[in-house]
């Protein structure tokens, strides 16, 4: 199983993670982080198969996957 890593202080809730992943592992959030933004958290775990196309697309380089 594949871990993916979000820092919540450096997203931007841009929402880019959330398109690229094809097991809808991510979704925008209801809290927002100190800079105000909605970020992108985890919502499934278990369905990650650590292709990280989320890491790719995160143009703040927010995301880590650790397989």
């Amino acid at each position: 199983m594949a871990f993916t890593i979000i820092d919540k202080e450096r997203c931007k809730g841009c929402s880019l993670c959330v398109g690229a992943c094809p097991k809808k592992v991510l979704e925008i959030g209801t809290e927002s982080n100190k800079s105000g933004y909605y970020t992108a958290v985890v919502v499934a775990p278990e369905k990650c198969i650590g292709c990280a196309f989320c890491g790719y697309m995160c143009p703040d380089c927010c995301i880590t996957v650790d397989k």
